[in-house]
């Protein structure tokens, strides 16, 4: 019986899930149990690099992969209206959902650890694998207690659906944690233009940029008397955040219940 764990990609055929695919194709602990995208036959089903050759065949029917293929682990990147219910089939057929889609509400995550623990299986919602964010968002929220003010600012292609981004929002989470809440500005403030001062969140302001030519950066602001200190990410190409997916895949092996955030990993 072989050792390494199946997994189940959808959105094999997105700009994420090509890189995912190739991981596992190419990881001796791994083996591509489904590829799952829902244009599969629209156009060219085979324009996976490799699958051909491994006698895997693009589907756009998750639940019949979810349920002929036995899958350890579905790795989802998809989009925001769909990535809730792929999760929740996931976890229905006992596949444990490895989910790099955002959107999903604290009811929603709250819901899919319940059904992961009724199933006895591990799952994990991560806004960002990247291990170098995560190290940002842990030092943002370390330094958020000696420089309470602070502004978020993430940096995104115009192609991107969700504002602020998910790792924008998990970084705001996590300095909240160690920050009390504290309303910054001058209280007579005013907006001459609605938005400009950005998304409100626990007293400070979030900040996304939509520009074609951008991939994924990420920087915190923070202002004190006399001093500022800036903390920065920036993603150059999505094979950085494999390392990260590998790791989840590999952890929710041994884990019973939903987590929220690749940083639980991350010591």
């Amino acid at each position: 019986m072989s050792d390494k764990i199946r997994v189940i990609v959808s959105g094999a055929g997105g700009k994420m899930g090509k890189e995912v695919v190739k991981l596992v194709l190419e990881d001796e602990g791994l083996e591509l149990a489904a590829a799952v995208d829902r244009s599969a036959g629209e156009k060219d089903a085979g324009r996976m690099v490799g699958l051909e050759e491994c006698g895997i065949t693009v589907t756009s029917d998750l639940e019949a992969a979810l349920a002929g293929s036995r899958g350890d682990v579905m790795v989802d990147f998809t989009i925001p209206q769909s990535a809730y219910a792929n999760t929740s089939l996931a976890i229905k057929y006992g596949v444990r959902p490895v989910i790099g889609t955002t959107g999903f509400t604290p009811e929603q995550i709250a819901g899919l650890d319940k059904q992961c623990q009724e199933q006895g299986i591990g799952g994990l919602i991560a806004p960002n694998f990247s291990i170098g964010a995560i190290l940002m968002m842990k030092f943002a929220a370390q330094a958020a207690k000696y420089f309470p003010h602070l502004e978020i600012i993430e940096y995104h292609g115009d192609q991107k659906l969700d504002a602020p981004s998910g790792t924008a929002i998990k970084t705001a989470e996590m300095i909240s944690e160690a920050r009390a809440e504290l309303r910054q500005g001058h209280p007579e403030e005013e907006e001459l233009i609605e938005g400009s001062r950005g998304g409100y969140y626990n007293g400070f302001r979030i900040h996304s940029v939509r520009l074609p030519g951008v991939f994924a950066q990420e920087e915190v602001v923070f202002g004190g008397y006399g001093q500022s200190l800036k903390i920065r990410h920036d993603s150059y190409e999505r094979a950085g955040y494999m390392p990260g997916v590998k790791l989840g895949v590999q952890k929710v092996m041994g884990y019973t219940g939903l987590i929220y955030g690749f940083e639980h990993f991350i010591e």
